[in-house]
């Protein structure tokens, strides 16, 4: 099968693409005291090995000779962003329209059966080239702790599992995280698609279904009035709301993506000006104050469970060493 490539963005650093906010909330979380090493050992639990075989035993996968058109449009977005490799694709039954990128070790795609059958093969594509900025941007390793933290918040993983964590202010925080990250993402699948308004179209759809007679114009305009909205009670009342949400509000995002394009930044990187791996330009004054915006709003999300930045750093510790050689994690006290 001869996968056909109109552009190629040769060694393009995620950089390039990546919204302030993915970037600045990456590098708080980082600045987290012992947080990489309490999510590693999240994923040498086995979850990751556990949700793949979940994956492979009730999902297809994609292929040359399964969803021939996907699998080459999925091909081809990733070659366009010139990905390292390829991750394997499934598809999933599933109602709900959505697509996501897990596997802190070895990613995988996987996308609902619902796309598939309801939105058009660039609609799709879209979607698929979305999923690719994440794997380009590696926010599957974050990505796969938030899934686990996340069924054990909800009550889909036995407490005795992550005792003595304080897991719900970490599964906040690294819900401020991934909705950064989505927004790095859509830039990514504007770059692929070569249309920034491609992914706009596909997040009105995804807001309000696939329906026919829909009015993206006036889609924009909402979406303009949703951020031009003064009143302090209804901005209480969104952040409220997004709160519990892996990704922001569709207009929000559309907003966002819209005013990337209007700075030039679209437009030089299709020129082909952009940062090439490992030739990323140092951090800037701009970039330090955000990660300090976000290491602030962090901290607020784990102290609400640890109570301060001390206790915090003294539950990891304990934790690590619960979960680690000769460890009996059944004595730690059990602090959601």
């Amino acid at each position: 099968m001869t996968i056909e490539t109109s552009y190629r963005y040769e060694q393009i650093s995620p950089k390039a693409y990546e919204h302030p906010a993915d970037r600045a909330a990456t590098s708080a979380l980082h600045a987290v005291p012992l947080l990489d090493k309490v999510i590693k050992r999240l994923i040498d639990l086995g979850h990751e090995k556990r949700l793949r075989q979940i994956v492979l035993g009730n999902a297809v996968k994609v292929g040359p000779e399964q969803l021939e058109e996907v699998w080459r449009r999925y091909v081809h977005a990733a070659t366009i962003l010139d990905l390292p490799f390829v991750p394997d694709l499934y598809v999933y039954n599933q109602s709900e329209v959505n697509a996501m990128t897990l596997g802190a070790n070895k990613p995988i795609v996987v996308m609902n059966s619902s796309l598939v059958s309801g939105y058009t093969s660039d609609e799709v594509q879209t979607v698929l080239a979305h999923e690719a900025g994440h794997v380009l941007s590696e926010h599957y390793y974050y990505t796969t702790a938030l899934v686990l933290l996340g069924q054990f918040v909800n009550g889909a993983l036995p407490k005795s599992l992550l005792l003595g964590l304080p897991a719900r202010g970490l599964y906040y925080a690294l819900l401020e995280w991934a909705r950064a990250a989505e927004l790095s993402s859509d830039r990514a699948a504007a770059l692929v698609r070569a249309d920034p308004l491609d992914p706009c179209r596909v997040m009105m759809r995804l807001a309000g279904g696939a329906l026919p007679g829909m009015n993206f114009e006036a889609f924009l305009k909402q979406a303009t009035e949703y951020h031009g909205e003064d009143d302090l009670f209804s901005r209480h009342a969104r952040f409220w709301a997004e709160l519990g949400r892996n990704h922001p509000f569709a207009v929000r995002r559309v907003k966002e993506l819209v005013e990337w394009v209007q700075s030039g930044e679209y437009d030089r990187i299709r020129s082909g000006s952009y940062p090439r791996r490992g030739q990323e330009p140092p951090p800037s004054a701009e970039f330090d104050a955000a990660v300090a915006m976000y290491r602030a709003k962090f901290s607020a999300f784990l102290e609400r469970t640890a109570g301060d930045v001390q206790r915090l750093g003294r539950q990891f510790s304990e934790w690590l060493r619960a979960r680690g050689p000769g460890g009996d994690a059944d004595e730690e006290p059990d602090e959601d």
